[in-house]
């Protein structure tokens, strides 16, 4: 039988190993994501560039379609999206979304759908309330749509998905989940103080083109 000093001595030499071993181990997943954002934001009179920003940094948001489980009420689900892989922001949302979830049910018999984001979760608001005008949010509405899978766009929607939602790749397969993507139609912008800046959806998906990238995250 080994003596306590024996015992005192192995501990204090397994000890390091211990502290390697704990330091190697995976932290539990808390946040996903982070939703940090790492470029300026646009200034206020740059409606544009504003609302394709908070397209690029965030990845979820607030998808509204109109409920066939509710007797057409209002329904909406927190979702993730991506509009573009890293560094190549299109500003063309894209879901990934299954029919077990309300949302894609919804769409499938009514396409008239409105995507909503905020400034907020980005961390850029400072102290102010997230419905303060300085806060900027924005809503997409049109309609949503199954992006045909063996289509180019499918391929890039993919890619653009499983770059910022790893996750995703291993979802169940027989829950049939499929791609969707937001036809915009309408624009609606806060980030000041005025009311909602005017938008068109064409403003909206030409902006960056020609300019360097605000989008990249």
């Amino acid at each position: 039988m080994r003596s306590p000093a024996c015992l005192r001595l192995g501990l204090a030499a397994a000890l390091p190993l211990l502290l390697l071993l704990a330091l190697r181990l995976p932290a539990p997943a808390v946040a996903g994501r982070p939703l940090v954002a790492r470029d300026r934001k646009p200034a206020p009179s740059e409606a544009a560039a504003t609302a394709r920003w908070l397209a690029a940094q965030n990845t979820w948001g607030v998808l509204s379609t109109i409920s066939s489980d509710l007797s057409g009420a209002p329904f909406g689900n927190v979702v993730s999206y991506s509009d573009g892989v890293p560094g190549e922001s299109h500003g063309i949302p894209y879901f990934y979304l299954t029919t077990l979830d309300p949302t894609a049910r919804d769409a499938l018999e009514d396409e008239r759908t409105s995507f909503t984001l905020s400034e907020f979760p980005l961390g850029t608001c400072g102290k102010v309330d997230p419905e303060n005008p300085t806060c900027a949010k924005l809503t997409l509405t049109g309609k949503l749509k199954v992006v045909d899978h063996k289509s180019p766009e499918a391929d890039l929607a993919k890619t653009a998905l499983f770059s910022k939602h790893p996750e995703m790749e291993g979802w169940p397969k027989n829950h049939h989940f499929e791609i969707f993507k937001l036809e915009i139609e309408n624009i609606f912008l806060i980030d000041w103080f005025g009311g909602p800046k005017p938008i068109s959806p064409s403003q909206y998906l030409d902006y960056g083109r020609d300019q360097g990238s605000v989008m990249s995250l």
